[in-house]
């Protein structure tokens, strides 16, 4: 391990800016065979760990409490190491083709369900040679696509049970969320092809819906914005399940002082799962919400809770949208049901909540017209938008909007 250790260092000194692109490609394929090898290492070694009860050493039952605790791996990375560690124990050309470098740890997770015991029994009912089907798949792993690994692993189990009872499809959903210290939630979730379908067709319309002038965002950010979107639909119909005696919203508590002064830094107001925000985070949230004023004592016991106020009421928002149609910022069109009423002149610094003074804005023209940029409507009745350097966004001819 020592003389790893000593490798890593010197790759990690070496000087990459004099490296030409045929040498930088290289590099890189043989850092990805390097790092596949070493993770096949560490899932041999966790497997040894797990069949020895390592983990009592330490005081605890599992491999998987003692990689959570001590090396801080992710729940999901750590059932996919443990997981990966018995299928290889019964895959022995797939663990070859992990351990040379030219198989993944995520290509053997796929594999994984081919090692099951009820599916290997089926499969030995059935004449099945198992060492030739693992040949296979080591081979397809180390030489085809990723995508075309699944869809032969789909097939083979497809094929050794064509007339079985369909599986519930509940049984294989799964989705994993955890927060980061910033705040950010990540994850890792897994559907059924049926559930898949829905999801992805939800996030596509939103997607597809939202494509302004301009739109510099990947596809993966695409995705991510379609899917908060589709939360804050959910959470505006009102339609879902009460959630703690109370409808679900987003719920931020930030002091009074803070959420007044414009100068406040980051990590003033938290968020009803635990989040930590900036106080500009917060402004965003409160200028289109609904406010509750709590009173506390020295020792932060609540006093008096006053009654929630909706900061827009219903009757302005219709105007609002009666007037606007969709987003405001240039080159936006996304419809009003997806946008906050913003407050031009924030209420908390005495703007008033009127038609005059009030804006339809997306959650993504929002978050930036609270970041710097800035949206008007002069006296001609059509909203110019500004950058941070007061620069206006112009659009091309037949992308303004109509009157």
């Amino acid at each position: 391990m020592d003389e790893l250790e000593s490798v890593l260092d010197a790759l990690a000194a070496e000087d990459l800016d004099g490296l030409v692109a045929p040498l930088l490609l290289d590099r890189t394929a043989s850092l990805v065979r390097a790092a596949n090898r070493i993770a096949a290492e560490l899932t041999r070694t966790v497997r040894r760990a797990d069949l020895v009860q390592a983990a009592e050493h330490d005081g605890l039952t599992s491999m998987k409490s003692w990689l959570r605790s001590h090396v801080r791996l992710s729940a999901g990375e750590i059932a996919r190491l443990v997981r990966n560690g018995r299928v290889l124990d019964q895959l022995p050309a797939l663990r070859a083709a992990f351990v040379s470098g030219s198989v993944t740890a995520e290509q053997v997770a796929v594999v994984a369900p081919v090692a099951a015991v009820d599916v290997q029994a089926l499969a030995v009912g059935q004449g099945v040679d198992l060492a030739e089907v693992d040949a296979t798949f080591a081979e397809v792993a180390a030489t085809q696509p990723h995508a075309r690994l699944a869809r032969v692993v789909h097939h083979y189990l497809a094929r050794l049970d064509p007339d079985g009872p369909e599986p519930d499809p509940t049984d294989g959903r799964s989705l994993v969320i955890a927060r980061l210290l910033d705040g950010r939630v990540t994850g890792r979730f897994e559907l059924d092809a049926v559930g898949g379908e829905k999801v992805q067709a939800a996030l596509e319309a939103i997607v597809q819906a939202d494509r302004p002038a301009g739109d510099l965002r990947t596809r993966a950010q695409q995705l991510g914005d379609g899917l908060v979107q589709l939360a804050d639909n959910a959470l505006a119909c009102g339609d879902l399940p009460v959630l703690r005696t109370a409808k679900p919203q987003l719920i931020v508590t930030i002091p009074l002082e803070d959420l007044v002064d414009p100068s406040t830094g980051p990590g003033v107001a938290v968020t009803g799962f635990g989040a930590t925000l900036s106080a500009a985070r917060a402004r965003w949230a409160a200028c289109d919400g609904t406010v509750t004023r709590i009173v506390l004592d020295p020792d932060g016991q609540p006093l008096d809770v006053g009654r929630s106020k909706r900061v827009v009421p219903p009757h302005l928002r219709r105007a609002v949208e009666q007037r606007d149609r969709h987003c405001v910022f240039a080159g936006c069109q996304a419809p009003s049901h997806w946008c906050d009423v913003h407050h031009l002149l924030h209420w908390i610094h005495g703007g008033d909540t009127s038609l005059e003074n009030s804006a339809l804005l997306c959650e993504r023209h929002h978050t930036k017209v609270h970041h710097g940029f800035r949206v008007e409507r002069p006296p001609d009745g059509r909203w110019r938008t500004y950058r941070p350097d007061d620069t206006e966004i112009l659009l091309a001819e037949p992308l303004l909007p109509v009157g």
